[in-house]
């Protein structure tokens, strides 16, 4: 749906078709403040004595330990662009894969985390899968791109996604680690952490289409479609947090590789896709590794070192 919103009646207009698309800043920002609003009518439901003014602003400390996971996401997607800028669309989606790793080595030293040698190699072999899967349709943008494009800097490119995918793993385990240890609702976390989001969404909105907003208006370009991408955005934000809370960033992740698997497949039914040889097999491994990993956690670890919400999670699932 946001690839299908930011396209829709281009190609044949030119630059009038460009300036009637909506700004891409302006989307993320009114996710954040969606979030908030939903998370103010969860807190009134769920917590009705709660003073969300006070939880917000009256705990200042608590507020500000958000800034470190909305700053590391900000600085991710500014990351992911400076990556995709420089380097080729295949090299670029195999290197990201490493994120996997990074979120479980944060897991490991962050939150107390014990994996067994079976989930270490369903880690690795998830990152293998998730990369044969993709290969797909970074293969098609290679063909596509512009062979003769300049200024590619192939060391920036790989710095920056090496340097997203450290940040995507701490930042994810540093939030887990808020939500778990915490005594705060959720709810007010995600408040809390949609402040600090909206902040730097507005001022992302500002230096990057600061003067069409000025010029236009904030919803310019916007249609039935585009407020339905922007809901989908926040609702997913508050799914990662619920996946997040009540299992871990690793499940989270094989959640997400095995959303890649359905996105082939409806490619496969509603578009015109045919899975290559190296798609089939990507998508075999990733359901092993997810099985492998799975059959883990029903094993009862013997460690004293483990933390209390890794029982848990494995009673969950």
């Amino acid at each position: 749906m946001m690839r299908y919103s930011r396209v829709k009646g281009q190609g044949s207009q030119g630059e009038e078709a460009d300036s009637a698309t909506y700004a891409a800043s302006t989307a993320v920002f009114m996710a954040e403040m969606i979030k908030m609003v939903l998370c103010v009518i969860m807190i009134r439901i769920t917590e009705p004595d709660k003073r969300i003014a006070y939880e917000v602003f009256g705990k200042p400390r608590e507020t500000l330990r958000m800034v470190i996971p909305s700053g590391l996401y900000a600085l991710q997607n500014n990351l992911l662009y400076i990556a995709l800028t420089h380097l080729e669309a295949a090299t670029f989606q195999v290197t990201y894969q490493l994120k996997i790793l990074s979120t479980a080595i944060f897991s490991v030293l962050l939150l107390g985390r014990s994996l067994s040698t079976q989930q270490w190699i369903a880690l690795v072999l998830l990152m293998v899968g998730v990369t044969l899967v993709q290969m797909e349709s970074s293969g098609t943008n290679d063909e596509t791109s512009d062979p003769g494009a300049h200024g590619k800097n192939s060391i920036m490119g790989l710095t920056a996604v090496l340097a997203s995918c450290v940040s995507s793993g701490f930042s994810g385990c540093y939030f887990e680690k808020l939500l778990k240890t915490s005594r705060t609702s959720m709810w007010v976390r995600n408040l809390q952490l949609g402040v600090c989001g909206a902040t730097f969404s507005f001022v992302g909105m500002l230096l990057a289409d600061g003067v069409a907003v000025w010029q236009h208006g904030m919803f310019h370009g916007y249609s039935l479609l585009t407020w339905l991408v922007v809901i989908n955005q926040a609702l997913g934000g508050l799914l990662v947090a619920t996946v997040v809370k009540y299992a871990d960033n690793i499940l989270k992740g094989f959640a997400t590789s095995l959303s890649i698997l359905l996105s082939g497949l409806i490619t496969f039914y509603f578009f015109d896709f045919s899975p290559s040889p190296a798609f089939l097999v990507g998508a075999t491994v990733v359901i092993l590794a997810t099985y492998l990993y799975g059959r883990a956690m029903k094993t009862p670890t013997h460690s004293s070192s483990a933390p209390s919400t890794a029982i848990s999670t494995v009673k969950l699932h």
